[in-house]
């Protein structure tokens, strides 16, 4: 079993930073790539991040990269999103997933996910 819990949401202004956080547990030694998605309400599910099992890879959605940034812990089996220069269209609930690593931006090709944490952006 490979079990994925977020931390770190919250509500926060527009202009402001968050970091969230993801922790993996169980069947850690499998080597997974970790992603970040996020979903407004009467949204669908959209890519947020992505980072390769090493940490040598990390992928963006267009439109956020230079404000986001995905990193990860093998010791601390965590992953993280730093958050930065946030606006109101980044409110959503935000899940980090864990899969084997190939087509990292699509949501099918992720096996576990965790239960989401909540990030409401100000005005």
């Amino acid at each position: 079993q490979v079990q994925l819990v977020e931390s770190g949401g919250g509500l926060v202004q527009a202009g402001g930073s968050l970091r969230l956080s993801c922790v993996v547990s169980g069947r850690t030694f499998i080597r997974h790539a970790m992603g970040w998605f996020r979903q407004a309400p009467g949204k669908e599910r959209e890519f947020v991040a992505a980072i390769s099992w090493s940490g040598s890879n990390t992928y963006y959605a267009d439109s956020l990269k230079g404000r986001f940034t995905i990193s990860r812990d093998g010791a601390k089996n965590t992953a993280y999103l730093q958050m930065n220069s946030l606006k109101p269209d980044d409110t959503a609930v935000y899940y980090c997933a864990a899969g084997p690593g190939s087509s990292l931006s699509s949501a099918s090709n992720y096996d576990f996910w965790g239960q989401g944490t909540q990030v409401t952006v100000s005005l």
